[in-house]
């Protein structure tokens, strides 16, 4: 049986603890997250947090946060802060730290103490001396487990429809030899025909279809693998990558209450199923949008759903952060919604750069607006890098290497770069399915060599 404990029933709550560091009786499940994640450029500011979740019914008082530099020592002491924490409550301790000067391979060490008890984690973090924020490669990569688009995904979509759990855990092993630690997976829902404003699911209910067995709705996407979800995540566990996982998708450009409903019951069921993975980093947003951000409507609706979404994912993972993907399009007359969009936005990672209408600001200018906002905010702004061009019929066949490397020397601004997508446009020759065919193990040995030059 379970027993409901204001909003969360104790099941919950013990995965909860069970994915924290150092559990005692009656002490706190303690987080620690870096954003960006290691490596990073020495141009950067650093977003240091600790979550800290209260699984008892008693009030933890005079709670002290330290975070080191290196060594647990005095004067190695970055931060310090006392807190407390309600019975059932959830806090998240954070400070900045400028990377400047600090270059090499550093750990941030997290002391929490309550009483004569003491919980400790750390984390590495390597800082690449760099004239920008971007250290000129690609950081991560978007996976999706079957592409939204059968025209767009034409040369790939049925080689991985066959793909088993073990061949998902095979590509993330490979896209990390590549140094892209960082995995954002699109979606964990398949409703491709469903559009904001053009859909009755209000009233005709949601018939997505999970791509894992899920019990808040039937069925499962027809693909090969049992849960590709799980085997990502084992994956990114053992070689220390950084996963988001894409609560979606209810409607394309959807932030109504309706979807903001969907996402909150969804983000729960994923994070009893997958919480206690180490490699769970953060949360994606799957619906994207316009970088005007829509209609006043739209412009209202995605600030509550992710002011709403944050306060709800915070109860369970406070120091976790949430992304958004938009497009870098039209973004004249929407800095007021930004404004507000980013203060309960952790990330904005941004597409389209390269293919900027001709009316519309250049994509440095749009890069450069965007930076502005972001850093007002406090907020995060990496890039969406398309690895694609587009073919006949509209099918996404790989850029050349020559064309990456230009978007790369380009865009400097990123602090972090993920490129879309992995899946069906790059394959080591060492996979044994290789969605997409010799184009994309050739740009894969290319950009393998360039990726290795950059470390010697």
């Amino acid at each position: 049986m379970k027993i409901q404990i204001q909003g969360f029933t104790m099941m919950l709550m013990l995965l909860i603890l069970s994915a924290c560091i150092h559990i005692k009786d009656e002490g706190p499940g303690v987080g620690l997250t870096l954003i960006p994640p290691s490596p990073v450029s020495d141009h950067i500011t650093l977003d240091i947090r600790a979550g800290l979740v209260n699984g008892s019914d008693k009030e933890l008082k005079q709670i002290t946060v330290t975070f080191y530099l290196d060594k647990k020592d005095k004067k190695s002491v970055l931060y310090q802060h006392n807190t407390t924490l309600d019975a059932y409550g959830q806090s998240v301790v954070k400070f900045d730290w400028p990377t400047a000067g600090q270059a090499g391979k550093r750990r941030i060490i997290l002391e929490v103490t309550t009483g004569k008890k003491s919980y400790i984690t750390e984390k590495e973090i390597e800082i690449i001396p760099s004239g920008t924020r971007s250290i000129q490669k690609i950081d991560g990569a978007f996976l999706g487990f079957y592409h939204w688009s059968e025209e767009e995904g034409k040369y790939w979509n049925k080689e991985l429809k066959t793909m088993t759990d073990a061949q998902w855990g095979e590509m993330m092993e490979a896209q990390n030899k590549l140094g892209m630690n960082i995995i954002v997976m699109q979606e964990v829902f398949r409703n491709p025909t469903a559009y904001a404003h053009l859909h009755n699911i209000e009233q005709e209910g949601y018939h997505g279809v999970p791509f894992y067995r899920s019990g808040l709705y039937p069925g499962k996407v027809d693909i090969a693998a049992e849960d590709p979800i799980e085997a990502v995540l084992n994956t990114a566990d053992k070689n220390g990558m950084h996963v988001f996982v894409g609560i979606g998708m209810y409607a394309w450009f959807d932030f109504s209450k309706g979807s903001l409903d969907w996402h909150k019951k969804v983000a729960t069921e994923i994070w009893e199923k997958y919480g206690h993975h180490p490699s769970f980093y953060g949360w994606y947003i799957s619906e994207e949008q316009d970088g005007g951000l829509g209609t006043d409507e739209d412009k209202e609706n995605i600030v509550i759903f992710f002011r709403e979404f944050k306060k709800h994912i915070r109860q369970y993972t406070p120091d976790k952060p949430v992304m958004l993907a938009t497009n870098s399009h039209n973004l004249r007359g929407a800095e007021t919604t930004y404004r507000e969009l980013l203060k309960y936005l952790d990330i904005l990672c941004p597409f389209g750069f390269q293919r900027m209408p001709s009316t519309d600001l250049s994509g440095k200018e749009a890069a450069n607006k965007l930076q502005e906002l972001c850093d007002k905010a406090g907020a995060h702004l990496w890039m969406d890098m398309e690895m694609f061009n587009f073919a006949e019929e509209n099918a996404l066949v790989p850029k050349s290497f020559e064309e990456i490397i230009n978007d790369l020397e380009q865009f400097r601004n990123f602090e972090k770069i993920i490129c879309y997508q992995y899946p069906g446009l790059l394959n080591s020759p060492d996979m044994s399915i290789k969605p997409g065919g010799s184009v994309t193990v050739k740009l894969y040995e290319d950009y393998l060599n360039y990726y290795q030059s950059l470390r010697k």
